[in-house]
């Protein structure tokens, strides 16, 4: 595998990340060993935008958006050029605290826009450095609401840069599922089960009808789109004919275009339930994320400055196109940015933890916790700094990144 040579700004890079990377250390650990959930991220709000608050150079507003956890940092030039932002995310899961690494995902995402400011300042280049503060990735989608209500055009935001650990080989181009979940309720009409059962419909037997129609149509699905759910409320005494029966179920495709067409399967299987049994079906959209499409230039540049900073851990480079585009089942609502905006979310490798297993598992919450994961995080971010850098010094990269980002709209749309 051939390593890039090593971009100029690195060393710029290097020491202004190692220098902040210092001071964070207590910031991340406080958001790891304090695991909040999805928009109750108080604490972590508080920590992260009391430290950019410390950063020279920075303004910060807190709350925003009518999103008490979410936040903007924001640093400028005062000279017209390009707008780089970067996500960060701090929640966590149920149980499980921060099995995803999110308190890693808000080290690299800070870590490397403060980095880049400095050498920004010190290069005096022209543009702005806008850090978003992006609650409830697992459960709520804070970076769609933060796009729907205009924060990335408000700010005129040119790109997006954000990481994601995991045990997988280190990849630039990480590339996710779209995914849809919704909530199927099923209502019938009760009755005393063993008197008079013809006088009821049974919701739950709806729901068992849809759920097995659900789970078959397992074997005729497209490879890579995935079908999952559960049974949330199932009746409430044997006696009695239910009449309420619900579940939450979610689909995962490639594109959008085929998990429009998933998602007309499986609720057909649901409407199914309701035909055969009597009962009335109400399906109601809970959350929606796209996939995420990596935009190759950015990538690239990433790679380059990340492979520059050693030879353990090294990203794959076009000569290994198979390993240098990664790719994962799971979904994430950097997804829908990807589609607003050229974007790249590069997935690094971190030590699995007990277990031996990744994402969403109790050992992978303890590996994110550990120095060792914590110096990966700050490679990261450094390489994504670099991509910030490379698009502040040369507007010509920046037309080739939006060129790329639009011919692959072009190519998802017909997908």
């Amino acid at each position: 595998m051939q390593i890039d040579r090593v971009p100029e700004a690195l060393v710029d890079i290097d020491t202004a990340a190692e220098a902040v990377g210092t001071d964070f250390w207590p910031v991340n650990q406080r958001i790891h060993d304090n695991p909040e959930l999805a928009w109750h991220e108080f604490l972590a709000h508080d920590v992260l935008t009391a430290f950019m608050e410390t950063q020279p150079g920075w303004n910060v507003k807190r709350s925003v958006y009518g999103l008490e956890t979410a936040w903007i940092a924001e640093f400028d030039s005062g000279a017209p050029g390009p707008v780089v932002s970067f996500n960060a995310e701090y929640d966590s899961l149920p149980g499980i605290g921060h099995a995803c690494g999110h308190n890693l995902i808000a080290t690299s995402s800070v870590v490397g826009a403060s980095a880049a400011a400095r050498v920004m300042a010190a290069q005096k280049l022209p543009g702005k450095i806008v850090l978003y503060g992006t609650p409830a990735e697992e459960n709520g989608g804070g970076k769609v609401k933060l796009l729907e209500a205009g924060a990335y055009k408000d700010y005129k935001v040119d790109l997006s840069l954000i990481s994601h650990p995991n045990i997988q080989p280190s990849s630039a181009r990480m590339g996710t599922t779209a995914i849809s979940t919704f909530k199927v309720e099923y209502f019938g009409v009760a009755a005393h089960a063993a008197a008079n059962p013809w006088l009821g419909i049974n919701a739950l037997d709806a729901m068992v009808q849809g759920y097995t129609n659900f789970s078959m149509l397992r074997q005729q699905t497209v490879p890579g789109e995935i079908i999952q759910g559960y049974i949330t409320h199932g009746g409430d005494a044997t006696n009695i004919i239910h009449k309420y029966a619900a579940g939450e179920f979610t689909v995962r495709a490639d594109s959008a275009p085929r998990l429009e067409t998933l998602r007309a399967q499986v609720i057909r299987c649901f409407q199914a339930g309701a035909l055969a049994t009597g009962a009335r079906v109400a399906i109601t959209d809970l959350a929606a994320y796209k996939n995420h499409i990596s935009n190759g230039p950015m990538a690239d540049a990433f790679t380059r400055y990340y492979n520059g900073l050693g030879k353990d851990h090294v990203i794959a480079t076009d000569a290994d196109k198979d390993a240098a585009n990664g790719k994962t089942q799971a979904s994430t609502d950097q997804g829908d940015v990807s589609h607003a905006i050229p974007s790249i979310s590069p997935m690094y490798a971190i030590e699995a933890g007990p277990g031996g297993q990744g994402p969403h598992n109790p050992g992978f919450a303890k590996s994110a916790g550990t120095k060792a994961s914590y110096a990966r995080a700050l490679r990261v971010g450094k390489g994504l700094a670099g991509v910030a850098i490379d698009v502040l010094r040369d507007e010509r990269f920046l037309a080739e990144i939006k060129r790329s980002w639009e011919q692959d709209m072009k190519n998802s749309r017909s997908t």
